[in-house]
C-alpha cells in the first residue's frame, strides 16, 4: 500500500472517531437536557417497572437487600442514610429496588439508581399552610416556595381536568373551595397544630381551624392501616398502581413526616403505607401522586427538588402534557418572639 493511501486512510480513520464522539457528546447532552425536564431516568425505572408483581426491596446495609415486609422498625431505621438536615427539619432516603423480570427491567435496574426520600419536621418549628395562587392558577412547588417564602412545599388536592382543586381548601380560616364528598383523608391546622389523616380525626380534633385540604384515600390511624387499602385498593382507588406516591403524617409525638418517591422510587399504596407503619406514623394520609407529583425542600443542610414529570413547557403531545398543580401544603419555619 502506498503513503498516500496509508495518510487517506488514516485521516478518513480520524475523521470517524471524532464523528462518534461527537456523537456520544450530542446524545450525553440531549440525554442531560431530557432528563432535566422531564426527569427522564426515574420515568425509565417507572415505566420498566409500572407492571411489575414483585415486592419493593430495601438496601439494609452494603450489598444487602430486604423485602419490606421483612424489615422491623428499628432496621428501617438503620437503613436510612442522611442526606441533609437544618433547623428542626431532617431529609433521609431509603434506597429501593424491585427484582426485574424482563430484560427493559434489568437494564433500568442496573443503570438508575432509585430512592425514597423521608422528610420530617420537628413538632412546634414550623408553620403550615395551604399555598396557592389568586383564582387556583397553576403552578409548581418551586414557583410557590419562591412566592410564598416556604423552605417545604408539596402538591396536595388532586385537581379536575380543568385544573381546579377537587377537595376542601380553607386558607387563613376561609373556605376556599368546596369539600369533595368521596375524599376521605385531610391535612389541617388547629390552633398552630397541623395533622393529617381520615376525616374523623379532622373533625375530633379540638381548636379553631385555620388550613385544610382534602385528598384520597385516608391511610392510617392510631398507628392501624385501614382495611381497604389491602383488600380492596383497585375498587375504591388506583391502590395497586406503582407509580410515584406522597405519603403525609404525623407520630404521636407531634412529628411530621412525610414519604415519598425519589428518583425511581416507585411505590403501590399498601407499601408506603407500611413504610409508615414501620416508621411508627400514628395517622396518614395520601397526597396527590403519579405525574403530578413534585415537591421542594430548601433548608440550611441542603436542598432537594424533585418533580415527577415535565413542569416547564406545554408539548403538543398529550403525554408530554405540563403537570402543574393548583394547591401546595407549604411550610415556613416559625418564628418566635423573645418575651
Amino acid at each position: 500500500m502506498s503513503k498516500p493511501d496509508t495518510a487517506r486512510r488514516r485521516t478518513w480513520g480520524g475523521c470517524l472517531v471524532r464523528l462518534l464522539l461527537s456523537g456520544v457528546v450530542a446524545g450525553l447532552i440531549i440525554f442531560l437536557v431530557a432528563d432535566h425536564y422531564l426527569n427522564l431516568r426515574s420515568n425509565i425505572v417507572s415505566l420498566a417497572f409500572r407492571t411489575s408483581a414483585q415486592p419493593m426491596e430495601i438496601r439494609a446495609g452494603g450489598s444487602k437487600w430486604k423485602r419490606l415486609a421483612d424489615f422491623t422498625q428499628t432496621e428501617i431505621e438503620h437503613a436510612l442514610e442522611r442526606q441533609g438536615e437544618g433547623d428542626g427539619v431532617m431529609w433521609r432516603s431509603l434506597s429501593v429496588r424491585r427484582q426485574p423480570e424482563n430484560v427493559s427491567q434489568r437494564i433500568a435496574r442496573m443503570m438508575f439508581a432509585s430512592r425514597v426520600n423521608v422528610i420530617e419536621f420537628e413538632p412546634g418549628r414550623f408553620d403550615f399552610f395551604t399555598s396557592f395562587h389568586e383564582h387556583f392558577t397553576l403552578t409548581t412547588a418551586d414557583e410557590q416556595a419562591t412566592t410564598d417564602g416556604l423552605a417545604f412545599a408539596i402538591t396536595a388536592n388532586f385537581r379536575d381536568p380543568k385544573g381546579k382543586p377537587l377537595g376542601l381548601v380553607v386558607h387563613k380560616g376561609k373556605q376556599c373551595n368546596a369539600p369533595f364528598p368521596a375524599w376521605t383523608g385531610y391535612f389541617f391546622v388547629k390552633d398552630g397544630r397541623p395533622g393529617f389523616g381520615p376525616k374523623s380525626l379532622f373533625e375530633e380534633s379540638p381548636g379553631v381551624l385555620t388550613e385544610a385540604t382534602q385528598g384520597y384515600p385516608s391511610l392510617m390511624k392510631n398507628h392501624t392501616v385501614f382495611s381497604y387499602v389491602d383488600l380492596a385498593p383497585v375498587k375504591y382507588f388506583d391502590g395497586e398502581k406503582i407509580t410515584y406516591r406522597a405519603l403525609a403524617g404525623t407520630r404521636q409525638n407531634g412529628t411530621i413526616v412525610f414519604i415519598v418517591s425519589g428518583n425511581g422510587g416507585i411505590m403501590n399504596v399498601a407499601e408506603v403505607a407500611a413504610l409508615a407503619q414501620k416508621l411508627n406514623v400514628q395517622h396518614a394520609t395520601l397526597l396527590d401522586g403519579g405525574r403530578a407529583l413534585q415537591y421542594t425542600l430548601r433548608t440550611g443542610g441542603g436542598r432537594l427538588d424533585f418533580a415527577a414529570f415535565n413542569t416547564q413547557f406545554d408539548l403538543p403531545w398529550p403525554v408530554l402534557e405540563r403537570q402543574r398543580s393548583p394547591v401546595y401544603i407549604g411550610a415556613r419555619p416559625r418564628r418566635y418572639e423573645s418575651p
